[in-house]
């Protein structure tokens, strides 16, 4: 390696961490894991994201995960398609495991960060973390519809927690 490749590599380099600590820096604080969420809270956030899907006439699957993504509590509507019974608990996995909304995954995606690709998530709308008391203790998935109704879904599952 000559002199200016190295000059050219080592610039490129001091760019792309100096880019990484500063999204790092800028990154949101994510609510501490608390205790798991119990079987009856997970069937009334899923109570109440059925209930929106019903008021709706969407036909959807919901999935309910405790704070390590591990399944709690599924039900799948009637004539909802097939794919939408793994991508629901994907979407729930995706946001227990990275304390996150699956949202912002398919945002980073949209603006360019291809990376996220790679964290092996499920980057699509209608994941959502369950936070009780500044503390996470699991998460909604929900598929079937397009992204924003199954996020509008996932919302009407935690507001039967208020």
């Amino acid at each position: 390696m000559n002199i200016v490749t190295a000059a050219k590599f080592s610039s490129a380099f001091v760019a792309l961490a100096l880019a990484a600590s500063a999204a790092f820096a800028q990154a949101p604080v994510r609510p501490p894991y608390g205790n798991q969420i119990t079987l009856d809270t997970a069937k009334k956030v899923a109570v109440g994201a059925m209930g929106e899907a019903k008021k709706q006439n969407w036909n959807v699957a919901v999935a309910v995960v405790d704070n390590h993504g591990m399944l709690i509590y599924y039900e799948m509507m009637d004539n909802t398609q097939t794919a939408s019974a793994h991508l629901a608990v994907e979407k729930a996995r995706t946001s227990a495991t990275l304390r996150r909304p699956s949202k912002e995954l398919e945002q980073a995606i949209a603006d360019g960060r291809i990376a996220t690709l790679g964290l092996g998530a499920m980057p699509v709308e209608g994941g959502l973390p369950i936070v009780i008391d500044g503390k996470m203790i699991g998460a909604i998935g929900v598929s079937g519809m397009a992204a924003p109704q199954d996020g509008q879904i996932a919302r009407a599952g935690l507001d039967a927690l208020k």
